[in-house]
């Protein structure tokens, strides 16, 4: 290759310290997990102080003292957590996807846990694929908040609704987009 266009490819590289970083955000997602996790089991076994801890970052509130764990606490820790397993996986399909598509091949072929979606993965694929993480991760946050509409203004839970249907239209774009040029490229 010619010094220019050799440059040019060489440059993906430069993403690698970028899907680096995105591992130790991971990291800190599976530090914060644990975290709410030890606060859970701590709070079922009666400790007031991991109780509150937990009640203060679900930012659930009560017009009586809360002094052992409701339904209501409990789904709103557990969906904290499972929304956190959800941004990891987003997370997995940005640095894994991304990687093997714009920076490298991982040669996983043979590999028996190579993820299914990976064989086939490619840049409209993994737009897809983000844009369904993020309406699962929309839709966590939303749940979240109408259990706990209580606590918030009429105005939050009208926006957050809003937005959650806007990704909702613009995963549906995406997906008829990618659908559209890939109908049109069969047909070239």
């Amino acid at each position: 290759m010619r010094p220019l266009p050799a440059l040019i490819f060489a440059s993906r590289w430069l993403q690698v310290p970028l899907y680096l970083g995105l591992i130790l955000a991971q990291a800190v997602y599976v530090f914060h997990f644990w975290v709410e996790l030890v606060h859970l089991i701590e709070a079922v076994f009666g400790n007031t102080e991991a109780l509150h801890k937990l009640v203060s970052s679900i930012g659930y509130k009560s017009d009586i003292a809360v002094t052992s764990l409701n339904e209501t606490i409990i789904m709103l820790v557990v969906l904290a957590l499972i929304d956190v397993v959800m941004i990891s996986n987003l997370l997995i399909m940005v640095i894994v996807g991304g990687y093997e598509t714009f920076v490298s091949r991982l040669r996983l072929e043979d590999h028996p846990d190579q993820p299914e979606w990976l064989s086939h993965v490619n840049a409209s694929v993994l737009k897809v694929k983000l844009a369904t993480a993020i309406i699962g991760i929309s839709s966590i946050h939303l749940l979240k908040t109408f259990i706990n509409a209580a606590n918030y203004e009429q105005h939050v839970l009208m926006w957050q609704t809003i937005i959650h249907v806007v990704f909702l239209l613009s995963a549906l774009a995406i997906a008829l987009t990618d659908k559209l040029m890939s109908n049109g490229a069969e047909k070239h």
